[in-house]
């Protein structure tokens, strides 16, 4: 079962984390969300769209301008707190590597941390343990924060991925964070190539393998462009063929843009497999 504050999530269950970008600069939505009143109408969306969890950033991925740690807390504090109160029943995900801005974000309600930069800050996870909130371990092959890879090599990409995630969360269950409540991530993109990301997705059972529920952020990325050669707004149905492989092979936790969609193939590989029912059942029976 997967725990993040008060929430509990069976081990069958599916779960969506929609993206909130505090950020003027996203790659995606170039800014779409970065006010306050976007954002919150964002929220309450992907909420009533079904989404058990969001995932709000206040510093874009890539590189761009400089955020230090005051601005991404001027950002992300005060909303987490507004959205903590607004939909209760949501887990409030941070998108951080800075354990100061953990610790002031969890202060204000968020239950799960997003360290998409894995373990840069090691002190990211002590914040976790302390406030008995969940965490994310993502393999980004020792990159540095908002770096992009440069002819990265691997003699065996996901044996370096399940090494250093497995790592992560080991550490991060020592420390005291509840091992119901962190998650591992492939990193797709980060510190890899396209031909990486593509064979960490074919061998996605390999970390399902571990018992660490497996969290895939796949939405728009680079790797879905350049294996279809399609720009940041044609890349849905890329995106959305990747996640029915990622569900079919065992993830569990999926960081989108498009919830509904998301939610569809989900429900429709879930049906495949008999885990889930169709929900009318008409044909063949009148």
């Amino acid at each position: 079962m997967l725990t993040f504050g008060p929430r509990r999530f069976d081990d069958d269950e599916m779960l969506v984390m929609a993206i909130i970008n505090r950020t003027p600069d996203s790659f995606y939505d170039r800014g779409a969300t970065y006010a306050h009143d976007a954002a919150l109408d964002r929220v309450d969306q992907v909420v009533a769209e079904g989404a058990q969890i969001v995932d709000i950033g206040g510093v874009k991925a890539g590189p761009g301008q400089v955020v230090d740690a005051d601005e991404e807390k001027r950002r992300v504090v005060s909303f987490v707190a507004e959205v903590a109160a607004r939909h209760p029943e949501v887990v409030i995900s941070v998108d951080t590597w800075r354990a100061d801005v953990g610790e002031a974000v969890c202060a204000e309600g968020a239950t799960l941390l997003n360290d998409a930069w894995g373990g840069h800050d090691p002190h990211l996870a002590e914040v976790a343990a302390a406030h008995g909130v969940g965490l994310v371990c993502t393999h980004t092959g020792g990159l540095a924060p908002r770096t992009r890879p440069h002819r990265v090599q691997y003699p065996d990409v996901m044996a370096a991925v399940l090494t250093s995630v497995i790592a992560q969360a080991e550490r991060a269950a020592e420390v005291g964070v509840p091992r119901s409540s962190i998650l591992i991530d492939p990193g797709h993109d980060f510190g890899k190539n396209t031909r990486h990301s593509l064979e960490c997705t074919r061998r996605l059972p390999e970390m399902v393998s571990t018992g660490w529920p497996v969290l895939v952020s796949l939405s728009n990325k680079d790797f879905v462009g350049e294996t279809l050669d399609r720009p940041v707004g044609q890349r849905l149905v890329g995106t959305l063929a990747t996640t029915a492989v990622s569900a079919w092979l065992g993830a569990r936790v999926y960081r989108v843009h498009e919830v509904e969609q998301t939610f569809d193939v989900l429900h429709m590989v879930q049906a495949i497999e008999g885990t889930r029912q169709p929900a009318v059942n008409r044909r063949g029976l009148a």
